[in-house]
């Protein structure tokens, strides 16, 4: 292929799309460029049918951080080459897959692989909405069918309440809002925002101002595909003959499937759903000898299918939902804290059949967990982990490590709570908050947002405000009115058009997070799911603040305590000690945390209130610094024929002239003291180079008075 390069102004920068010089036998691959941040991202589809099988459209987006792309070395000694992704490069991940996996065909059965690798990274321009973009050409000029292109841009806002379009990171600290939109040219079809309390009115606005520019890129790349782009495979689809497909639908008709789907319970309608489904597969078997599985597998989607339209129908016609809700009437609720004896804190909320429990430990400074990732090296001390183990849906499957949906709820919920927090300087703890999902039937996520609310304030973490969330829906008929859902449960989240979730306190968002299951929504559609989230985000606030009105005045007695002390930078060493000597010795003697910092700062962190003023009045003592009219109880270290010296504190040292030993003459500086003694010594002086002229007679005169 002919090397060739297309450039468009966005955001003040260049946007620039290549392809033709790297990664060629791919079914579609591009290289784009935003300042000096570079992807690759390449689109292969497999030319059989899939070997997963499963029931689902076989997609996979895999997002490659590499180190080069900074000019890092990865960090640890032993292993230098990169492995599991880091939990960035999973959620951005995410923000791909949720973006280009509506637009394909549901049916398709062919794998398909998006593979986006970073090559060069300036540390301005992140690369999520860039990727985005890459995989949105890379698949728009291949031979895969797909219904794009589509495009992301990030939206800012400067502190005089304009939006910025593509900040630089330095913009976005800032920035109030932090907004991932993407979409095609006339839709939006998935979003992640973290905000620092953003009226919903304000985020209707960013929306609009990032769709503009999504039409402008959209169309860029469309046109790059009219220009290059290679004629679209025939795809391989999951269907059978008319007449099987005709028969399937009619036995699920005559079952009750309508039926069953509205059942109030979970347990009954899964129940039903089973029997229905065997009475299908009684019919394969006993009309069919050969493909049975596959069969099944056509079966299965006709029953999606099916399912789909019952509950769109009754909605948008009758305003009837599953479980016999009204559209905006929540499940109900239940708060509760302090249900774990020796944790430091705990939330216990129940929506339906989703229940969270999140539990708050605190720790030191020193706790703060190190991130070091291709783009940056920081430290974190707000740490939200969430866990969703089998049972929560009453299933059985093997136990491993956190996958991206468990990443990428749990950061969501962590966002949520971030704007909230307090300054590391009013409360220096580690926070680490873990949701075990324990319940789930729609909106862990969300559940685990509430949870963690009530966990912190029980634990009291003095949290500006609360923080409640809620998960909407919305259902498009075909001539594009809608319905929109409060406080979706599994069945209109896995039926469903969107899934919205909304997170923020009285004052505004939080954060959000949406994805579709459609070509996209309008911003008509998201200005009303917005509106309602609000009303319904109140109504859980009202639960949450009956259950505890503000964080309580004291924590836990099996959380740490935490002393905070300034002292002058200069006299850190004082503290340290020549290779740790002095610091460890604190620490051996008292058995407290010490955490000291460049400005100065000292947190000392202890399970008791008696070994953490001890270890203060310690550091006290090495780094005090001396004052005219103080007085010491100083020790005789030196003795010269001018005087002697003591220590008055430990490593600091005052001369007292043998002229300023005693009232009467001294001929001899033994005759009064000698190395060892403990004398009482008044500062008399410090000279400019901080030497330090003591006087015992001066003392003594003092000691009388008093």
């Amino acid at each position: 292929m002919e090397q060739k390069k297309w450039s468009l102004q966005i955001g003040g920068r260049e946007l620039e799309i290549a392809t033709g010089l790297l990664a060629k036998q791919a079914g579609g691959s591009v290289t784009v460029r935003y300042g000096d941040t570079m992807v690759l991202a390449t689109a292969t589809m497999s030319k059989g049918l899939s070997k997963f099988g499963g029931g689902y459209f076989p997609l996979m987006v895999d997002f490659e951080e590499r180190y080069y792309a900074a000019g890092k070395i990865k960090g640890s000694r032993f292993i230098k080459r990169e492995g599991r992704p880091s939990d960035d490069a999973v959620l951005t991940g995410r923000v791909v897959d949720r973006t280009i996996r509506p637009l394909f065909n549901a049916r398709m059965r062919n794998e398909v692989q998006v593979i986006v690798t970073v090559l060069s990274i300036d540390g301005e321009n992140d690369p999520d909405t860039i990727s985005v973009i890459a995989a949105s050409a890379a698949l728009a000029i291949s031979n895969i069918p797909w219904n794009g292109p589509v495009a992301a841009v990030r939206v800012g806002q400067a502190t005089n309440g304009e939006f910025i379009l593509n900040p630089v990171n330095g913009e976005l600290t800032d920035s109030k809002l932090d907004l991932v939109i993407s979409g095609t040219k006339d839709k939006i079809n998935m979003l992640e925002a973290g905000a620092k309390e953003v009226p919903e009115e304000t985020i209707v606005k960013a929306f609009a101002f990032g769709q503009e520019a999504i039409t402008k890129i959209a169309s860029f790349v469309e046109e790059i595909a009219r220009e290059i782009g290679k004629e679209k495979s025939e795809p391989i689809l999951l269907q059978g003959t008319p007449e099987f497909e005709a028969k399937v639908k009619e036995i699920l008709i005559a079952e009750g499937l309508a039926e069953a789907l509205y059942d109030p319970k979970k347990e009954v309608i899964e129940k039903k759903i089973k029997a229905i489904n065997e009475k299908i597969e009684e019919y394969i078997v006993a009309n069919f000898t050969e493909g049975l599985d596959k069969l099944k597998e056509i079966a299965q989607q006709v029953f999606e299918e099916v399912s789909d339209e019952i509950v769109h129908t009754n909605i948008l016609e009758k305003e009837q939902r599953p479980d016999g809700r009204k559209l905006n009437q929540l499940r109900q609720i239940d708060c509760q804290t302090g249900i774990l004896p020796r944790t430091h804190g705990t939330g216990l909320f129940t929506r339906g059949e989703t229940q969270a429990l999140t539990v708050t430990t605190l720790g030191s400074p020193g706790d703060e967990q190190i991130i070091d990732t291709m783009e940056v090296d920081m430290k974190k001390r707000y740490i939200h982990h969430y866990n969703f183990p089998p049972y929560s849906v009453g299933e059985v499957r093997m136990m491993r490590g956190p996958g991206r949906r468990e990443i990428g709820h749990g950061a969501l919920a962590e966002k949520a709570l971030i704007p909230v927090l307090p300054a590391k300087e009013i409360f220096p703890y580690t926070i680490l908050l873990v949701s075990e999902v324990l319940e789930s039937n729609g909106s862990s996520s969300m559940a685990s947002t509430c949870g963690s609310t009530l966990s912190l304030m029980d634990a009291g973490v003095p949290i500006i405000r609360p923080v409640s969330g809620i998960a909407m829906g919305i259902i498009v008929g075909k001539d594009g009115k809608f319905k929109v859902l409060t406080d979706i449960q599994g069945m209109e989240d896995h039926y469903g058009d969107m899934d919205f979730k909304a997170a923020g306190t009285t004052e505004g968002i939080t954060a959000l997070q949406m994805d579709v299951k459609v070509q996209g929504v309008t911003l008509e559609m998201l200005e009303a799911v917005l509106a309602q989230s609000k009303i319904n985000r109140l109504e859980i606030m009202e639960k949450i603040v009956d259950t505890i009105p503000a964080p309580r005045a004291e924590m836990s007695q099996y959380a740490p305590r935490i002393i905070i002390m300034k002292i002058n930078p200069d006299k850190i060493r004082n503290v340290i000690g020549t290779g740790g000597k002095i610091i460890n010795e604190i620490i051996d003697e008292t058995g407290v945390e010490i955490d000291i910092e460049d400005d100065g700062s000292i947190f000392i962190t202890s399970p008791d209130q008696e070994s953490s003023k001890k270890a203060q009045e310690w550091i006290e003592n090495l780094t005090h610094e001396v004052k005219i009219g103080e007085i010491f109880k100083g020790r005789i270290t030196r003795i010269m024929n001018f005087g002697a010296f003591a220590e008055v504190l430990p490593g600091q040292e005052g001369l007292i002239h043998i002229s300023q030993l005693s009232d009467k003459r001294v001929e001899k500086v033994e005759d009064v003291v000698k190395i060892g003694d403990i004398v009482s010594v008044k500062v008399k002086e410090i000279d400019d180079k901080g030497r330090i002229n003591l006087s015992m007679k001066d003392a003594v005169k003092s000691e009388k008075n008093d």
